[in-house]
């Protein structure tokens, strides 16, 4: 796919819900007893393949008209799935199932695309071991990977070794069928979607932050109450129209209801720090999460910036689009505490870095840091092809790059987009955007 610089982005962008409640909605419907409806659901992929694996534990899921339906099978009652459990490219599917399903007495093996292949999984079977599951897999850590679940499970307390929001859900929903009480200590809170969907359906979770961290506390073996769930737009998706629209000149886009729960608003706080006309209109809550429509507009002078590493986890996804709004700025913009992002998809920080470059932006690494050096607007060359490396958000960064670049950029492959924004190339076109297909 490439882009081309445009001219002005106006009119409302509705990116699709939320990923992460997307995901966690299927899962904890899974796991209730009774109908659960989910409105606004993201269809990507990732999200697809979550459905698909919670049919393969015995839940039955269907979309009629607008709404999802989940028919559960209550805390504990997952069945043993016949076949292996593909997820795809989604991290997010494969570790909260494996920790859903590690206290239930089945076994289930997993397996994904070449990307998700090579992303670690220990960080996750470690801690479900502790419950009494066991793990098997390639001698890396990596997927295909079998677990065989606990017959009797033993509650968990667990700290966090590395700041990430799979391993807290995945050790807590282990926890839903172990007796007694399962307790997580976050040295970093992470974004805790997990934690206010748990407390909706009905599970008794407290929080409380100590000289330890945050310590959050689950009593295991609780009644889920169905739910009907409204998902809020995706602040991740929402990134690439906002930022677009900072850099293209003349632009002024409005997304509208997009959640802007703290544990995941980091970038557009950075990027009002960086002098961006970004504004939150219509502030309100729904279905617990507060909601707001940003209204952004071409900002051509904004400032480099040091982005503090504490804001690391409210952002991991956004630093590749971050990255690019950098380029854009002037000086330099230093991204410090982000050595999450060398395992993601890709390695994000490698994957920038070598398209940064390649379209004539100079970028300082190290392992759990990057400084891009802005060009300011108007002077950033453009004009080369990028390797995605199968990661959907490096795809969208540097398309949202050539909006505003001299000379347009490609990358070599914008299928792994559909995995979170399938609508992006459309709902791109429709705010005045020049990205095709070549």
């Amino acid at each position: 796919m490439t882009s081309r610089r445009a001219g002005p982005l106006t009119g409302e962008a509705h990116v699709p819900g939320d990923k992460s409640i997307s995901h966690r909605s299927l899962i904890l419907g899974a796991m209730t007893v009774g109908e659960t409806k989910v409105t606004g659901l993201l269809e990507g992929q990732d999200v697809l393949d979550t459905a698909k694996a919670m049919r393969a534990f015995g839940a039955q899921i269907e979309k009629i008209g607008e709404t999802w339906h989940v028919h559960g099978v209550g805390v504990g009652g997952f069945l043993e799935p016949e076949n292996v459990i593909d997820c795809g490219n989604s991290g997010t599917s494969v570790r909260l199932i494996m920790g859903t399903m590690a206290t239930s007495p089945i076994v289930a093996t997993f397996t994904g695309d070449a990307s998700l292949n090579k992303r670690p999984m220990a960080r996750v079977t470690d801690p479900l071991t502790l419950f009494g599951a066991r793990a098997y897999g390639r001698s890396s850590g990596r997927l295909p990977m079998t677990i065989v679940g606990a017959k009797e499970p033993m509650p968990v307390r667990y700290a966090t070794p590395v700041p990430s929001a799979q391993v807290k859900s995945a050790v807590l929903l282990a926890g839903l069928n172990a007796p007694g009480e399962t307790v997580v200590i976050e040295r970093e809170s992470t974004r805790d979607h997990t934690e206010r969907m748990l407390a909706g359906f009905g599970a008794s979770i407290s929080t409380e932050d100590t000289k330890e961290g945050r310590v959050i506390t689950l009593q295991g073996r609780p009644e889920f109450v169905p739910q009907d769930i409204v998902v809020p737009r995706d602040p991740s998706s929402a990134a690439f129209p906002v930022c677009a629209a900072l850099i293209v000149e003349g632009s002024d886009v409005l997304v509208p209801n997009i959640g802007l729960n703290p544990t995941r608003a980091g970038l557009f706080f950075a990027l009002q720090e960086m002098g961006a006309n970004l504004t939150f209109e219509n502030m309100r809550e729904a279905g617990g999460e507060p909601v707001a429509d940003l209204r952004a507009k071409f900002s051509p002078d904004m400032k480099g910036i040091e982005v503090p590493a504490e804001r690391a986890a409210t952002m991991i996804d956004e630093y590749p689009v971050l990255s690019v709004v950098a380029a854009f700025a002037q000086g330099k913009t230093h991204m410090p505490g982000v050595k999450e992002l060398r395992v993601k998809e890709s390695d994000r920080i490698d994957a920038m870095a070598r398209g940064l470059r390649a379209a004539g932006v100079q970028v300082d690494e190290g392992e759990d840091w990057w400084t891009v050096h802005g060009r300011g607007f108007g002077d950033v060359a453009g004009g080369a092809t990028v390797e995605t490396f199968l990661d959907h958000r490096i795809a969208m960064s540097f398309l949202v790059m050539g909006l505003a670049t001299n000379a347009p950029m490609s990358v070599d492959d914008g299928q792994p987009i559909a995995t979170s924004f399938p609508i992006f190339e459309g709902l791109m076109a429709d705010l005045g955007a020049h990205v095709e297909r070549t």
